[in-house]
């Protein structure tokens, strides 16, 4: 290959970074993060004020954003089911979990090492990690796929949740790590603390974004795009398949467990009900909802059902699990490719309508160059 070679793909793949639908995004974030900034300093006695509580649910959306995000990335561009992303999101929250309770109460043996921040982010990072690099190996080196690897992923979150509920793991029990005051000095409970928990989880939703956008239009994306469509035909042209695999996996299990670390200070308890196999199937719901495959259309179904579960779950508490599954029927059989989808179909249509238009009132559309 070239070095011209190179150079058109790296254009090609800059374009495509710098698409649409990622500049939208990208700003659609910035402007909700900078609107909810102004509201929130405005007197308490405007009727546009945000207040303290709202802002911290909002906080709490983003990060159910960046774990939507997580799973659209191995569902979506790997096609793989993953129903066990619950279990990076806990062990993201327990690692913070253990590094809030040391800022109030020493911890003793191993977990005394969690009282220093840059241990607890590196753990943050590592723990759900490591484990998703010796799963992702031992299964995608069986060539394990399909159904057979959800269920997998679902008795690993299961096992998990069983863990953690012994006392004997040191991390709570049932009741899980609460009664948490202080992070990096600062109270918690101050207005403050809750602006920057709200920003932070903000940013982490858009860089994670971007790493998601970077990969998906990079070389790694379209090999991982290929393997989806056609695993066979990949591996049979001598692309180490697995690989592909565990990468994309590992990543998308690290961004899960910042989204968790993000969480917990935020919502000030962690416990093993985190790590249900109901609350990762809630996941998939949310990406299906928004539309795979687009990022964009995660980030949405996350905000969407949530926003719903909030309204719903005061209005019907009991009926909110019949609706949630009622939804994800109705979106599977009427809006297959979700939200993301319908904003798609309507672009394009608009896109139709504009260039009919240009030609009804004499104008020629721009000449377009295809290469041979």
């Amino acid at each position: 290959m070239t070095m011209t070679d190179n150079l058109e793909r790296r254009d090609r793949s800059r374009q495509a970074f710098l698409s649409r639908s990622t500049l939208f995004t990208s700003a659609a974030l910035i402007g909700a993060m900078l609107v909810v900034l102004i509201l929130n300093a405005l007197p308490a006695s405007s009727a546009l004020h945000v207040s303290g509580a709202t802002v911290s649910l909002l906080g709490k959306y983003f990060t159910y954003m960046l774990l939507a995000l997580a799973v659209d990335l191995i569902w979506g561009y790997l096609g793989i089911l993953s129903l066990g992303h619950g279990a990076f999101f806990a062990l993201g929250g327990y690692a913070m979990g253990l590094y809030l309770n040391a800022q109030t109460s020493p911890l003793a043996g191993w977990q005394s090492l969690m009282s220093h921040f840059p241990v607890a982010a590196l753990a943050v990072l590592l723990a759900p990690g490591l484990l998703a690099l010796v799963f992702g190996w031992l299964t995608f080196r069986s060539r394990v796929t399909g159904v057979y690897f959800s269920i997998i992923t679902q008795a690993l979150t299961f096992a998990l949740m069983l863990a953690f509920n012994r006392n004997e793991m040191g991390m709570g029990g049932s009741t899980g790590l609460t009664r948490f005051y202080e992070l990096l000095g600062f109270s918690l409970a101050s207005e403050g603390m809750t602006v920057a928990l709200f920003l932070a989880s903000g940013i982490a939703v858009l860089l994670a974004f971007w790493l998601c956008r970077a990969i998906t239009v990079s070389r790694l994306g379209r090999v991982s795009m290929a393997t989806r469509d056609a695993e066979a035909r990949v591996r049979f042209i001598g692309y180490r398949v697995d690989h592909v695999k565990l990468a994309l996996f590992v990543v998308s299990a690290m961004i899960a467990g910042v989204a968790g670390a993000l969480y917990v200070p935020q919502v000030g308890i962690i416990n093993p009900s985190t790590f249900a196999p109901l609350f990762s199937i809630e996941v998939v719901v949310w990406v299906a909802l928004g539309g795979r495959a687009t990022l964009y259309g995660a980030l949405l179904g996350a905000l969407a059902v949530n926003y719903l579960k909030t309204v719903l779950t005061g209005a019907m508490p009991d009926a909110w699990l019949f609706i949630l599954g009622g939804l994800f029927v109705l979106v599977t059989m009427l809006l297959p490719q979700g939200i993301a989808g319908v904003i798609s179909k309507w672009r394009g249509e608009g896109h139709r309508r504009g260039e009919g238009k240009g030609r009804g009132s004499g104008e020629v559309p721009a000449r377009q160059e295809v290469s041979a």
